[in-house]
C-alpha cells in the first residue's frame, strides 16, 4: 500500500526523513525540479521509481541560477498542484524549501565552478548560471544522498556537467538521465511553455523543426546539418535564435566538420519574451 507523501521544508526534516528511510534498508533516488511540474518531470518521477525503493522530489527555484536580468520573478509556480501530482505518482517525499532555508546566509559564497564549459552556450547566453546549477545540486545531494539522481536530457549541458561533477568530486551517485518528453507536435515540455502567449506557442514549434532539418541532413555531415537548421530559422520571424551548435556529446566540445559518429545538435530561442532550449541527438553515418 503506498505511503502517504511527506512534505519536506527544511534540510532538517530532509534529513530526518532520509536517515529512517537509509535505516529501513531502501535505495533512495532524487528527482531535482524547480516545480511547475509537467508530464517530462513526472516522467522524471516514474524512471526514478525503477531505480529505487524511496522517490524525493524536490521542488525550488534556486535564484543562484538566475541571472540579474532573467525570469526569476515570472518563473512558474504551483506547488500545492505539483504535490497532488506526486501524490498520485507515489513518491514518498517532496523537499520543498524557501531561499532562505537553502542559502540562510544569503548567497552562497562557496560555489561549485562549471569551467570553461560553464562558460559557453547556455552559459556565455546565461553567464554564471550553470556555478549556480552545480551548486545547488550539490548541496540537494548532500542533504538527500541518493543512490540515484534523475535528470531530463533536455537540459543536455545541465546534465553533462552534472555528471562531469559527479565524476571530478567522486560523488557517490548514479546519475540517470531521461530523454525529452514533447507535445504531440514535436514541442519540448518546458516549465516556461506555459509563459507562452497567443501566437507563440505556434512560433516556439521552430526549435524542434530546426532539429528535425539538422537530423534529416545529417547524412551529408556536421556543416549541412547547420545550414539545414539555419534555414528553418531564416524561413520562421517568430523566433530570435540565440545559438545552433553541432557537439561531441562526449566532450560537449563543437564537432568538426569531418566528424563521423554520434553528435548533438543544440538550439536556444527567445520567442516573444521567453527563452526556449532543444537538443536533439543522432549519428553521422
Amino acid at each position: 500500500m503506498p505511503r502517504a507523501i511527506q512534505t519536506l521544508a527544511t534540510v532538517a526534516d530532509a534529513r530526518a526523513f532520509v536517515a529512517a528511510e537509509r535505516a529501513a534498508g531502501r535505495r533512495i533516488a532524487l528527482v531535482p525540479t524547480m516545480g511547475a511540474l509537467h508530464e517530462g518531470h513526472l516522467e522524471l518521477v516514474r524512471v526514478a521509481r525503477e531505480h529505487a525503493d524511496t522517490v524525493v522530489a524536490s521542488v525550488f527555484v534556486n535564484p543562484m541560477q538566475f541571472g540579474p536580468h532573467e525570469d526569476l520573478d515570472r518563473y512558474p509556480r504551483s506547488p500545492e498542484a505539483d504535490t497532488q501530482q506526486l501524490i498520485v505518482l507515489g513518491a514518498e517525499a517532496v523537499f520543498m524549501p524557501e531561499p532562505d532555508e537553502m542559502y540562510p546566509h544569503g548567497r552562497s559564497s562557496t560555489v561549485v565552478t562549471a569551467g570553461h564549459l560553464g562558460t559557453v552556450l547556455e552559459g556565455r547566453s546565461r553567464p554564471g548560471h550553470f556555478d549556480g546549477v552545480l551548486t545547488v545540486v550539490t548541496k540537494l545531494l548532500s542533504i538527500v544522498q541518493p543512490e540515484v539522481a534523475v535528470f531530463g536530457e533536455k537540459d543536455a549541458q545541465q546534465l553533462f556537467l552534472v555528471r562531469r561533477m559527479v565524476d571530478d568530486l567522486n560523488l557517490p551517485v548514479e546519475v540517470v538521465g531521461v530523454p525529452t518528453v514533447r507535445e504531440p507536435d514535436g514541442l519540448a515540455l518546458s516549465s516556461r511553455n506555459a509563459l507562452l502567449r497567443g501566437g507563440e506557442r505556434q512560433d516556439a514549434l521552430v526549435l524542434s523543426r530546426a532539429l528535425e532539418a539538422a537530423g534529416a541532413a545529417s547524412d551529408r555531415g556536421v556543416e549541412a546539418m547547420l545550414a539545414a537548421a539555419q534555414s528553418v530559422f531564416q524561413a520562421d520571424s517568430g523566433a530570435q535564435l540565440d545559438y545552433l551548435a553541432v557537439v561531441d556529446p562526449a566532450t560537449f566540445t563543437p564537432a568538426s566538420a569531418d566528424h563521423r559518429g554520434r553528435v548533438q545538435v543544440l538550439v536556444a530561442a527567445r520567442v516573444g519574451t521567453v527563452r526556449l532550449i532543444d537538443n536533439l541527438i543522432t549519428t553521422v553515418p
